[in-house]
């Protein structure tokens, strides 16, 4: 039986083909058990912007524990705040091969209501 880190690399090599004939810049998104990181990246892999649970501005409004729902939508709200700053306003959402619940989802949807489009 494929443990855990072996259907996620597969799930992410299928993504990555997927993403390599988009044109738009890229939301890749990680999560460790106690932190969540999400990075816009450009079309040459130039990072545009970044956002984690471990950011000054993030840390202050979270209440309990880091890697927990909650954060992943204040770390969503936060990146579609800095991307708009920056005049991008549409993306590619890339879950770096995660499943798409709890707080990847979390992540994307906060990132969508405060105005990124995927």
């Amino acid at each position: 039986m494929k443990d855990k880190i072996e259907k996620r690399i597969r799930r992410k090599a299928h993504i990555k083909t997927v993403m390599k004939n988009n044109i738009k810049p890229r939301l890749c998104i990680f999560k460790s058990l106690n932190n969540i990181y999400a990075q816009v990246f450009s079309f040459d892999n130039k990072v545009l912007a970044q956002v984690s649970s471990l950011n000054t501005a993030v840390k202050g409004k979270i209440k309990g524990h880091k890697g927990n729902v909650e954060t992943a939508k204040i770390v969503g709200k936060e990146i579609a705040g800095l991307c708009l700053q920056k005049s991008i306003t549409e993306v590619a959402f890339d879950r770096n091969g995660y499943i798409y619940h709890g707080r990847v989802k979390a992540l994307a949807d906060a990132a969508r209501e405060s105005g990124l489009k995927f």
